[in-house]
């Protein structure tokens, strides 16, 4: 029997510091048997590699988040390696193109700066996707406000690794891209919001073995706790929006989505 699965979690910030024997206790009482903590630099994720080693329930994946490219080496390829390697590292992640949040945007940047922005976002996400492949593992894209961008620099990896897209926002046509490219879709609390029908409808045709459940924690709280912080037991509310959507029992949600995980994380099935 199947356990529930979070399988994008942020266990290292400072949000959860002391209370991870507590946090991990109450997703247990709740069914969540497996938890992968999210890297988004070289220090955070060694951080998700020691949790990982200190609890059997938690695994991680190593990578740099594409809004922190500016305070990146030029060359992390390496490095990352060296902690991917790690047996209880199931992927590389997360990783990706974001340009919600361009220097212009955030604080008053100049278009050159911006161009510098994406270029280094491209850079690291592609040094990223060749040390996955490199190892045989699959890739956590973080994507927002690039969806061509990020579909553009995957596209030429996809017959070497599969990709889950994190978090997920976008559209049915969205949706079809992704699949086209053998990858996967993630859904967080958003999709229990009362303006997320869109998320609802892109759900409604993602094929039953393409999709997983994750929190974003400690960000993205589904209802009732929409605007608290976010824990990986929150990932049932979730879990039970999503099988009313699908018109599923919850019970075989949970099975679905947990096969899913460990097939795209082979190391969660070992």
């Amino acid at each position: 029997m199947y356990g529930l699965f979070d399988t994008h979690a942020h266990l290292d910030f400072p949000d959860f510091e002391s209370e991870i024997p507590i946090i991990l206790d109450r997703a247990r009482s709740v069914g969540v048997t497996k938890i992968i903590t999210i890297g988004t630099d070289l220090v955070s994720s060694a951080r998700a590699i020691q949790l990982a080693e200190a609890h059997s329930m938690v695994y991680a994946a190593v990578g740099w988040h594409p809004a922190n490219v500016l305070e990146a080496p030029a060359d992390i390829r390496e490095a990352l390696e060296r902690l991917a390697r790690h047996p209880k590292v199931v992927a590389i992640g997360e990783t990706g193109i974001d340009h919600h949040h361009l220097p212009s945007l955030r604080t008053g940047g100049t278009p050159s700066e911006d161009d510098l922005y994406r270029s280094r976002q491209i850079d690291l996400f592609r040094q990223q996707l060749e040390v996955a492949a490199q190892l045989g593992l699959n890739v956590v894209i973080h994507e927002r406000s690039a969806f061509e961008t990020a579909v553009a620099v995957f596209h030429p990896f996809a017959t070497r690794l599969r990709g889950v897209f994190h978090c997920f926002s976008g559209s049915a046509e969205a949706v079809a891209r992704i699949i086209e490219l053998n990858s996967l879709i993630s859904f967080t609390g958003i999709l229990t919001f009362k303006n997320g029908e869109n998320i609802r409808e892109a759900l409604r045709v993602v094929p039953s073995d393409r999709f997983m459940l994750e929190t974003d924690c400690p960000y993205l709280a589904p209802m009732p706790f929409r605007g608290k912080r976010c824990e990986p037991a929150f990932v049932r509310h979730t879990a039970e929006c999503a099988a009313s959507v699908k018109g599923w029992a919850y019970e075989s949600l949970v099975e679905q989505t947990s096969q899913t995980a460990e097939a795209f994380f082979p190391k969660l099935a070992s």
